[in-house]
């Protein structure tokens, strides 16, 4: 199964003026937009898009961009785009057992295969899924929701491979965007780490990580002094008795760092700036990306909290103060200057070794 779903929005004669909803896709994840020919050669869409483009006639193969999926529920335009080097989806309207029975089929024929059902109902799409199982077709499912998105994923548990959804609800889109950013970011194993030393370390210079986003108080980042692993230090949401909250704020640590970002890769507080990313992440290890907007750096005196996950030593350097939260291995927050050897905090474990952020596999010895 691929890991990565498929989305593609349905965008057929939603005029280009319509700029609520296409600035929505724009700022998306959703980088596959269904269009019709007259659409396409319109041209008024955003850069990052990749085209399916919906043609009804095979004269009109000749106007369709080389680089573009041809959608078409007609067999002969298909089979013709095909000899011609494209890429295809076929489109099934399943309203009976015949269709389902022709759709089963016939599917595996092309690149990618999107199915509407005339009822809720999942077990058509159950037994399509059964069907492609060992095939290299793309199954969509055509969807109007962002529920409807979830349990397509989730039918028969490996799910449809992606959905093509249409909706002009702004609120939808949203949704829909969350959701497909939860699942297509890592999921991070978060283990338990016991204390083993907390030491007053003296002045450094630390570093407060202020993004363009909102976090939760069961969000924070990984952050270590190795590249073997970090500890799950809080987003500022926690009680502050002279001060705001500052929910786009993580108090990291010192400048030295590392904080972990999307795509498996770390880098140095020192090098991150505005406009980087990093992985926010939850108590369950559910993992989002945030823009960094600023990077806030000044002297304060230090705390060095050291501690094991079975036999892989970890540590992290923190501001010395009784605000820093680190979260405990139960979820819950905990005053940095509070935590004693014993204690359990939250951490994340991996192999180490890493060049300008990125893992490489080569021996490396972090003390």
């Amino acid at each position: 199964m691929n890991n990565q779903r498929e989305v593609w929005y349905d965008g057929r004669g939603l005029s280009v003026q319509n700029m609520d909803v296409w600035e929505m896709i724009n700022h998306s994840p959703i980088e596959k937009v269904l269009v019709t020919l007259d659409q396409r050669q319109e041209g008024y869409f955003p850069q990052k898009m990749n085209f399916i483009t919906e043609v009804k006639e095979a004269s009109d193969l000749d106007a369709v961009s080389p680089e573009d999926v041809v959608f078409s529920d007609n067999q002969l335009i298909l089979q013709e785009a095909k000899s011609l080097g494209f890429k295809t989806c076929v489109f099934y309207e399943v309203e009976n057992k015949e269709m389902l029975e022709l759709c089963s089929r016939e599917a595996a024929q092309y690149d990618y295969a999107a199915v509407d059902f005339d009822l809720p109902t999942n077990i058509p799409l159950e037994l399509i899924i059964a069907r492609l199982a060992e095939r290299n077709t793309v199954l969509l499912r055509a969807v109007n929701t962002a529920i409807d998105t979830e349990i397509a994923y989730g039918t028969l548990e490996h799910g449809s491979d992606g959905v093509l959804f249409a909706t002009t609800d702004t609120d939808e889109i949203k949704r829909l965007t969350e959701y497909v950013t939860r699942i297509n970011n890592p999921k991070l194993d978060l283990q338990p780490l016991v204390v083993t030393d907390v030491i007053h370390a003296g002045m450094g210079v630390r570093a407060c990580i202020d993004t363009t986003g909102i976090m939760t108080q069961d969000e924070g980042m990984i952050i270590g002094s190795t590249s073997g692993g970090g500890i799950f230090v809080c987003s500022e949401t926690h009680y502050l008795p002279y001060m705001n909250l500052r929910p786009f704020r993580v108090n990291a640590g010192a400048v030295h760092s590392y904080v972990w970002q999307p795509e498996d890769a770390a880098e140095y507080l020192s090098d991150i700036k505005a406009g980087s990313k990093v992985l926010c992440v939850n108590t369950k290890g559910e993992t989002r990306e945030l823009t960094v907007g600023r990077i806030k750096t000044e002297v304060r005196p230090m705390l060095l909290i050291k501690g094991k996950v079975d036999d892989r030593e970890l540590n992290v350097i923190v501001q010395d103060d009784w605000h820093i939260r680190i979260m405990s291995a139960d979820g819950k927050p905990r005053n940095a200057s509070t935590i004693r050897p014993g204690d359990e905090l939250l951490a994340y474990v991996c192999e180490p070794g890493r060049h300008v952020g990125v893992k490489v596999n080569e021996t490396i010895i972090e003390r």
